[in-house]
């Protein structure tokens, strides 16, 4: 048994966060140990720090941890803990803050406890790791669609953060059409409703025809993205994830005719691990940094 053989990994998301204890010895998530809380992300800095810590001690309770391994969307600095996320429909409250001192002094806890990583990188890797592209690819596309967009790519036995999100892109920035607030504005400039999110959308696709085009949008839309990402990292496969993603039957048919234009035969991958991909990913992070110092 190592000396740092329990991590509290967190993976903090737009509109959740979910954490859980990770024996590193045996590479497993300590499953009675999962929590998963609703985050209001336009709520002000105090709440969401008294949410996302609430969550982090239910799920390390009575443990003694090594680590805290965040997986968190960005931008973000993340070696000084510091958000960077404004107008992104997230977080507002917590820019130019060092989340890892408010999270600190909440948990009482020193700051350096903290490692803090792209959440899309951690995704990316858990996948690699444990998941949908575990074998058989030496560089991989990662992507996330959610509140916001995240793109990761892996090489070398590591993912990193792509930082594709601002992307020129159409007549913005790639973030702008791959996200749900695309959906959320989409669907009101064409029906004059106002949803939530994605998951309520997908819910009227039977029953309202304007739906199943509104994917079949995001599908061409995420293709040319995605034949963009592929040229420019030469990647030999895509895994997808995210909230969006649960949705994928009902854009994946647009999104392999445009993506098999430009390369034939990549293989797309949907994540294997869900969030749990994350959450391994986080802490494999950090025992890969840890594994590579104490070389």
């Amino acid at each position: 048994m190592t000396t740092n053989n329990l991590v509290l990994a967190v993976d903090i998301g737009g509109t959740h966060i979910t954490a859980a204890l990770v024996n590193m010895d045996e590479r497993k998530i300590i499953l009675p140990s999962l929590v998963r809380k609703r985050v209001d992300s336009g709520a002000g800095a105090q709440t969401v720090i008294r949410t996302w810590s609430a969550c982090m001690r239910a799920a390390g309770e009575g443990a003694v941890i090594s680590k805290i391994c965040l997986a968190m969307p960005g931008p973000f600095d993340y070696d000084n803990g510091i958000s960077l996320m404004t107008a992104q429909g997230k977080y507002d409250a917590l820019y130019r803050l060092n989340v890892k001192h408010l999270l600190a002094g909440a948990l009482e806890v020193d700051p350096g406890l903290f490692f803090i990583r792209n959440d899309a990188a951690c995704f990316l890797q858990g996948e690699v790791f444990a998941g949908a592209v575990r074998s058989g690819f030496q560089k991989v596309a990662g992507i996330t669609l959610g509140t916001g967009l995240g793109t990761a790519f892996y090489e070398n036995g590591t993912a990193r953060n792509a930082d594709l999100w601002q992307l020129p892109f159409l007549e913005g920035i790639a973030e702008e059409y791959l996200s749900t607030r695309w959906f959320i504005q989409r669907f009101r400039a064409t029906s004059g409703a106002a949803l939530k999110g994605v998951k309520e959308l997908a819910a009227l696709a039977k029953t309202d025809a304007r739906v199943p085009l509104l994917f079949k949008e995001f599908g061409k839309n995420l293709g040319i993205f995605l034949c963009r990402f592929v040229e420019m990292k030469q990647a030999e496969a895509i895994v997808i994830g995210g909230n969006i993603a649960h949705a994928y039957e009902l854009f994946q048919e647009e999104l392999h005719r445009v993506l098999g234009s430009c390369f034939l035969l990549i293989p797309v991958k949907r994540s294997m691990l869900g969030e749990q991909a994350t959450l391994y990913g986080a802490a494999g992070s950090w025992y890969a940094q840890e594994f590579a110092i104490a070389r």
